[in-house]
């Protein structure tokens, strides 16, 4: 009897039960606030499914990201190695492949003016580098946490490697994330704010169409000149570009589609668990996490404004050949931010079709989001 009665003790005392705390009932509940954002509301189920799973599952077992060095038999938990291989760089770089080989950069192309307003969207970056320095953060953790305001999930984890500030990646990466889910909410009324009616309903000519050299030589040209200037860059651009060709040299369509679907998906469910269990009570609710949270918030709404007050420019001196709106699309929320400036533009107009010239500015805040870790490394590294 004594042997039953210690053995139900010893099964209750490895219960979570037994080991949950307040703490960790808080992370649970937001694990299942951004399940039911992704299922119920669709805000990038792709990203946030895998993401607050991952959230659930280390609240409630915490040795799922133990290290070697922390368990009794020397082997980790099962996320630990998904989560090496954010830290290595590997899948932030695979995800930037699958991008590259998914996205036309034809509108691009066409209007190479949309590398100005993907520039302007990287405000939100810089400004959210001094804003971390003036409330305490040193210079790389700020970096690290300013590119959340190119909405760039993938960028942010790799810059946070690089900078070593890993003790930060998790709630860096999951703000990232979850502004890049709630684009549809977030931006919409900074963009409305910011311009007229009028300049909402202005239509832009169709643009011109794209030869198939220009579009096999665009990613070549794009990786000399940016890895020559900033050799840190040569991983994200690196595989952006080339995704991108494999999508455009039109002999290795296999190799175009494995890495648009099965790689792609694969590597989202490796990251978005990984980041998700980072975010343990003892790691994630602290003055800190809140700081970071907020100050990519700003970042973001910044990178908005940013690119629709240069449309705004660009559409007085092109005496209103610009819709100002597709300057929010410079963040690099691809292809989101498109589609919300397609929407609201569409609101004011229903015959209004923006969603290709967003696309160019979308795609440059990708480039422009990746230049601008690529300087940060090249500052700090």
């Amino acid at each position: 009897m004594d042997y039953i009665f210690e053995t139900f003790g010893n099964l209750i005392k490895q219960s979570a039960f037994f080991n949950i705390t307040v703490g960790n009932l808080i992370m649970i509940a937001i694990a299942c606030i951004f399940l039911y954002l992704a299922i119920k509301k669709e805000y990038e189920p792709l990203l946030l499914v895998p993401i607050s799973f991952g959230m659930l599952l280390v609240n409630m077992f915490p040795a799922i990201m133990a290290s070697p060095d922390e368990t009794a038999n020397g082997v980790g938990g099962l996320l630990h190695y998904f989560f090496l291989l954010d830290e290595w760089s590997i899948l932030p770089s695979l995800i930037f492949l699958g991008v590259g080989a998914m996205t036309d950069f034809g509108p691009l192309i066409a209007n190479p003016k949309s590398f100005l307003l993907g520039a302007a969207a990287q405000l939100g970056i810089y400004s959210a580098y001094f804003l971390a320095i003036l409330i305490g953060f040193g210079d790389k953790s700020a970096a690290a946490i300013s590119i959340i305001g190119g909405a760039d999930g993938p960028t942010s984890i790799f810059l946070a490697g690089k900078l070593g500030q890993t003790d930060l990646m998790g709630p860096i990466a999951v703000a990232a994330y979850s502004y890049m889910a709630l684009v549809p909410i977030i931006q919409p009324p900074i963009m409305k704010l910011l311009t007229t009616e009028k300049e909402r309903k202005i239509k832009m000519e169709q643009l011109r169409p794209v030869s198939k050299l220009e579009r096999i030589l665009f990613p070549i040209i794009v990786t000399i000149v940016v890895v020559l200037i900033l050799p840190d860059t040569a991983p994200l651009v690196g595989m952006l570009m080339l995704g991108n060709l494999f999508r455009e040299s039109g002999v290795v369509k296999q190799l175009t589609e494995t890495a648009s679907n099965a790689l792609m998906y694969i590597v989202v469910i490796l990251l978005g668990t990984s980041v998700g269990a980072t975010t343990s009570a003892e790691a994630f609710l602290n003055v800190a996490t809140i700081k970071i949270v907020v100050l990519g918030l700003v970042a973001f709404a910044f990178g908005t404004a940013g690119g629709v007050l240069l449309g705004k420019l660009m559409c007085k001196l092109t005496g209103g050949k610009i819709n100002p709106l597709i300057g929010s699309a410079g963040v690099s929320a691809v292809p989101m931010a498109a589609r919300v400036s397609q929407k609201v533009g569409a609101e004011a107009d229903p015959t209004n079709f923006l969603l290709m010239h967003a696309m160019g500015p979308n795609v440059a805040g990708v480039i422009g989001t990746a230049v601008a870790a690529g300087t940060f490394m090249a500052i700090f590294l």
